[in-house]
């Protein structure tokens, strides 16, 4: 049975705190290429200097995400590690870092910017990473037939991110996770795969541990950024005139993402494709985008293609062999749109 999301009700201020500011840092982490084909990605910092030059330095670690809940654009999980004896004095007393919620857009985008600049303080005791997790591959798996639901890909992002940093020869002695789920049952799955590791997961972790607060500005700004290239291919089409402005062009943008933004839910209206709906920025297994191309708006009924019961020949057989194309069949199928350069036979 498929994972249900449930639209995350918020009022105007939080809307806009969610929304990506137009001057956004493009942080290391963000690869335009990756994010505008639909694909998943990691991205790992370099070692920074103060534990490099001593490897054996104890390091605690945090982790947490951004944009689980949007219809539009990734999932970002994140971490961020540093010396533990740096742990409060560097994050919370000099630089101030909280829960990106609480951070206006300015804030966590400069901050990042200092994460990322050479010689500064953060950027010579403090590493970090990212997993994005594209909204066509959320999608993919969740529609699947043997469902990956949204939990269990945050937990294998989480689980991943956190062995690239061991595989380093990172001496991580502490790990604190934000969940929105059962802390219990996540904090002891993590012990099993690291039993000499001290572990925390708990909910709203990151306004209380200053490492899972690093991590919550990686996510967010992360988001923010890929959510911002993946409306590049959409700047000249949705731009329009003003009359009142004397006929100037304004841009109408999609907002943040989130159904409950009418910026958002107004730009799935007027974009959508009958058939095709929208592009890979689009999660299409969220209710809001299915109920639009199942019935509601669409006059194209939509039949996505899965295994016939009778034999074992799918759709995308007639088009390709096997074995050739080596991807997940839901993932590559997903905002493809008929081109000048595809035949039609």
């Amino acid at each position: 049975m498929a994972e249900i999301i449930e639209d995350v009700q918020m009022d105007t201020q939080e809307i806009e705190q969610e929304t990506p500011p137009s001057d956004v840092f493009m942080a290391p982490s963000i690869y335009k290429a990756d994010i505008q084909a639909g694909k998943s990605y990691s991205h790992f910092s370099p070692i920074p200097q103060q534990v490099a030059e001593d490897m054996s330095t104890e390091v605690v670690l945090g982790v947490d995400e951004a944009g689980r809940g949007p219809v539009l654009g990734p999932m970002v999980y994140a971490l961020f590690y540093l010396p533990i004896e740096l742990h409060h004095s560097l994050l919370a007393d000099t630089h101030h870092f909280d829960d990106s919620k609480v951070l206006t857009p300015q804030v966590r985008s400069n901050l990042m910017r200092k994460l990322c600049t050479k010689g500064s303080d953060l950027y010579q005791a403090g590493g970090w990473a990212t997993r994005l997790l594209s909204a066509q591959d959320i999608s993919a798996h969740m529609l699947s037939p043997a469902v990956y639901n949204l939990n269990a890909q945050a937990m294998d992002a989480t689980i991943d991110l956190i062995k690239g940093v061991l595989a380093q020869g990172v001496n991580v002695t502490e790990i604190y996770i934000d969940t929105i789920g059962r802390p219990e049952i996540y904090q002891k799955k993590l012990e099993r795969i690291w039993p000499t590791i001290r572990i925390t997961v708990a909910k709203k972790a990151d306004s209380l541990y200053p490492c899972v607060s690093a991590a919550s500005v990686c996510a967010k700004v992360t988001r923010d950024a890929a959510l911002d290239v993946c409306y590049e291919p959409y700047h000249n089409h949705d731009a329009g005139v003003d009359e009142s402005a004397g006929g100037a062009e304004v841009k109408v943008a999609w907002g943040s993402g989130y159904p409950s933004d009418t910026r958002t839910s107004t730009w799935l209206k007027q974009n959508m494709d009958p058939l095709f709906g929208w592009g890979n920025e689009c999660r299409f297994s969220w209710s809001t985008a299915k109920e639009l191309l199942e019935g509601k708006k669409a006059d194209v009924a939509i039949d996505w293609p899965v295994e016939d019961d009778s034999n074992d020949m799918r759709m995308t057989d007639f088009f390709a062999g096997r074995n050739e194309s080596g991807g997940d069949e839901l993932v590559d199928w997903f905002g493809k749109r008929v081109t000048e350069e595809m035949e039609v036979f």
